[in-house]
């Protein structure tokens, strides 16, 4: 590390005593509103409640120091978990913990190799639309508490969302959501109601995590159990990790580094597992609430961890009692907040191809629960739509030069898979005019699909007995055709 990342890295860690201040509330803030959903999340993948918070707090540790992306929130995810109930149920939770480091290592390597650069390939559409989705999976991730309640409960949300909505009118120097959660805590205590708590969500950790390799057999058998999910745990946690990044760059106007936060992940998926922890990844909920709180350092990111556990295990009584109403108003705000509301009026104004992925994005998610499904559908879309997009765009006008008998085929725009077909289909293979030129000048190649449809035209105008000249391509064409049709530039002797 040089002496100018140097002073980068340390900048994210404290960037003065008044940015250092939020950074710690809005981890704090941002630790309540891990606990129902890591929580929630613990009981999809099949495995206790303690195994998704510890290894959220491993997670945030690590994270914050080897990341790549300051301010972002990770933790044990939803999507994560989704992939790994199957081996759970099937082979227990030491064979999970087994699956959490090999996904980490496969994180690192991914991370070394800068593969983090497929993330260009996905459109601004399909991210808008991940975004959206996972606003509408917040909200309906509260729906259950709010279902088969008293009026209290209600009463309480409301009460809650005033709050966070009208509190930084007086007061800014405590994020309104913490704010939320100590008033409603302080109302039930005082004011006893059928109410859901904290403690109605599972058991609470009483000790810290301890360190320990899985108790699998270290053998090839176990290799091909676990592959499968480590592979799935690579890739989901990575893709959603890496979405949450973008949304942080967006939201503060800054950049961050996606290799790093690739490896960052990897370690700190094999330190969950090692000290008996489910895999992770980066929680759009949670981090878009700690940048609204004003984290924007690694303290926030760090502070979240560690407060999870000295939250959840000192005070744990007193933790037990905070009414999940409050972390429901929470998470509605989260949700609204994480919208883009803009995105419904861009779909009558921006293209309608860019529309219909957007919501295919939104759709595939919510209907899956999936990210990965629904970002692959998105990335899709987008490239068969550019595909069609680029092929009407290519063209091949016809002339004819009478003194010469010459056919003239000018041909503009992209030739690639896509359009290979179609640029065949404009040459007259039983053309009487004696000579026949291609002028590619305006035109480039970019496969062997196209300099194969290339290839077949002229052979086949060849062996009609027209003569045949190409002229025009450009130097990365050229060399295609030179490496993989060279005939194609060559006229026959008998010519």
């Amino acid at each position: 590390m040089n002496s100018q990342s140097f002073a980068r890295y340390r900048a994210e860690w404290f960037g003065g005593f008044g940015a250092a201040r939020r950074d710690l509330l809005a981890g704090l803030v941002a630790t309540f509103a891990l606990i129902p959903e890591v929580i929630a999340f613990s009981f999809v993948a099949g495995v206790d409640p303690q195994v998704g918070l510890f290894a959220s707090f491993v997670i945030g540790i690590v994270i914050a120091i080897a990341g790549g992306r300051p301010a972002m929130i990770s933790g044990a995810a939803g999507s994560v978990a989704l992939v790994v109930g199957a081996l759970v149920h099937a082979h227990g939770l030491q064979y999970l913990l087994a699956a959490t480091v090999l996904g980490g290592v496969l994180q690192v390597v991914f991370g070394l190799l800068k593969l983090d650069v497929l993330l260009r390939f996905v459109s601004r559409s399909v991210r808008t639309g991940f975004v959206n989705a996972l606003a509408i999976m917040i909200f309906s991730a509260q729906v259950p508490q709010m279902l088969g309640v008293t009026w209290h409960t209600y009463a309480m949300i409301a009460l809650g969302l005033a709050i966070i909505y009208l509190a930084p009118r007086v007061t800014r120097a405590i994020p309104s959501p913490l704010i939320c959660i100590l008033a409603l805590t302080g109302i039930a205590m005082a004011f006893p109601m059928p109410l859901h708590t904290v403690s109605d969500l599972g058991a609470l950790p009483s000790s810290l995590p301890s360190f320990a390799f899985p108790a699998v057999p270290f053998d090839w058998a176990t290799v091909q159990i676990v592959a499968p999910y480590s592979l799935a745990i690579a890739a989901v946690g990575l893709l959603e990790s890496m979405m949450t990044a973008s949304v942080v760059d967006d939201l503060t106007e800054t950049t961050s580094s996606k290799a790093r936060e690739c490896t960052g992940l990897g370690l700190a998926n094999i330190a969950a597992g090692l000290f008996g922890g489910i895999a992770g990844c980066g929680m759009i909920g949670q981090t878009v609430g700690n940048v609204r709180y004003g984290g924007r350092g690694r303290l926030s990111t760090m502070a979240a961890g560690v407060f999870l556990l000295v939250v959840l295990v000192p005070l744990r009584p007193w933790v037990a009692q905070v009414p999940v109403a409050a972390l429901v108003a929470i998470m509605v705000m989260v949700s609204v907040s994480t919208f883009s509301w803009g995105s419904l009026r861009d779909l009558g104004r921006h293209p309608k191809v860019s529309g219909a992925v957007m919501l295919a994005t939104v759709v595939v998610t919510v209907a899956t629960h999936d990210l990965a499904a629904g970002v692959a559908v998105g990335v899709l879309l987008s490239g068969v739509f550019f595909a069609f997009k680029v092929t009407r765009m290519m063209d091949v006008a016809i002339t004819y030069d009478a003194p010469s008998d010459t056919r003239i085929y000018t041909v503009s725009g992209q030739i690639f898979f896509a359009s290979a077909d179609i640029f065949a289909d404009r040459f007259d293979l039983s053309d009487s005019a004696r000579r026949v030129q291609i002028d590619l000048t305006k035109a480039h190649l970019w496969d062997i699909t196209a300099v194969g449809a290339l290839e077949d035209v002229v052979a086949k105008l060849r062996r009609h007995g027209i003569a045949v000249e190409l002229f025009g391509l450009n130097e990365a064409s050229a060399i295609l055709v030179d490496r993989h049709a060279p005939l194609v530039r060559t006229e026959p002797a008998s010519a």
